[in-house]
């Protein structure tokens, strides 16, 4: 970042948990004779197996279901065993958990029948998934309940849609950006445009900063998500419409009608703070120039390569205020920043 000339106040740096941080984790299954295990791989030697039977980053409730279901399909014997290729854990802080299991096979009644026990055995739902198909046996999302600034926040996680990895982390997030946001006036008499939404993580628990909140996503399942949590915690100012970030920009900025806005009034909002969460890519050019027209910026990011880029447009236009660094990952290289900005 100063190589490229940003000037960064001192950061703010939220240390993760060193064990039993990662609510998700994903695992080939691996045949040897009549044993199977779980495997990764070492990128420098992709075609070699890495036994895995046990995952200090995971959950608890990750490490003991690993050896427990891995049990089940050896008893079960080939109606679970075979053609076995991943398996996928889910869990919450709350205790929920949710198993994919991917087959090369088609799943039949057979394959029901025998999982049916082991769900209700291990107190889990199970998603089957094989080509063009989807097997559901109890549902196919977790509860998520995180404890934000006195507050308990429920989140519907749907299996195969992203949802921040390190629970402990994301509480930290949000309690940093309640406090970068947290409005002058009370009732608070401004809005929040939120840009790639998700379930509405950060749009819920932000809301009580605001008078109202529009969030977009262009995922029909995220969204679905969304608005049952936004239902779920009670936040009647929240909207969420599923739209792709560059569509929006081009209504509000162009009064472009388009038939998922219909129903809203986008002149009466006042929007001065606008909350961007992108993929690694970061924003697009006009995303950039769009959020530079705030006179508030969030700027969540997952890629220090790609915020390095952007903030370097957007320091032209503002002050870099807060800056933070949250330690999503411990172990790897990749690191997720937060960055408050003021119009100049």
């Amino acid at each position: 970042f100063q190589s490229k000339g940003l000037e960064l106040p001192d950061p703010e740096v939220f240390a993760s948990a060193p064990e039993n941080f990662r609510m998700r984790a994903e695992f080939r299954v691996w045949h040897e004779g009549e044993d199977c295990f779980y495997a990764m791989f070492d990128p420098e030697i992709p075609k070699k197996p890495v036994r895995v039977d046990a995952f200090p980053m995971g959950s608890k409730r990750i490490n003991s279901l690993m050896s427990e279901v891995l049990s089940e399909v050896m008893k079960a014997g080939p109606v679970l065993k075979h053609k076995l290729f991943q398996i996928n854990f889910l869990t919450t802080l709350s205790g929920d958990a949710l198993v994919t299991m991917l087959y090369h096979k088609k799943l039949n009644d057979d394959w029901k029948e025998a999982m049916a026990p082991v769900c209700e055995k291990l107190d889990i739902a199970v998603v089957g998934r094989a080509n063009k198909m989807k097997v559901v046996l109890g549902r196919d999302y977790v509860t998520e309940k995180l404890q934000v600034q006195g507050r308990e926040l429920s989140y519907k996680q749907v299996e195969g849609t992203f949802c921040q990895p390190n629970a402990g982390m994301c509480v930290n997030m949000l309690e940093w950006a309640l406090n970068v946001t947290k409005p002058n006036t009370l009732p608070p008499d401004t809005d929040l445009l939120e840009l790639y939404c998700g379930n509405g993580n950060f749009t819920i628990a932000l809301s009580p900063n605001f008078n109202r909140c529009l969030a977009t996503e262009i995922s029909k399942v995220s969204v679905a998500a969304a608005r049952e949590n936004a239902v779920v915690n009670s936040t009647d100012n929240v909207t969420i419409v599923r739209m792709s970030s560059e569509d929006f920009t081009e209504s509000l900025l162009n009064g472009v009608e388009r038939v998922r806005l219909k129903d809203i009034d986008l002149p009466s909002h006042d929007f001065r703070t606008i909350l961007v969460d992108p993929p690694r890519a970061g924003l697009d050019q006009a995303s950039r120039e769009f959020a530079q027209s705030f006179e508030r910026i969030v700027y969540i990011s997952c890629c220090p390569e790609t915020l390095c880029r952007d903030l370097h447009s957007m320091a032209e236009t503002h002050i870099i205020e807060r800056f933070a660094v949250f330690d999503q990952f411990p172990y790897t290289d990749h690191i997720e920043g937060g960055v408050y900005l003021i119009k100049r």
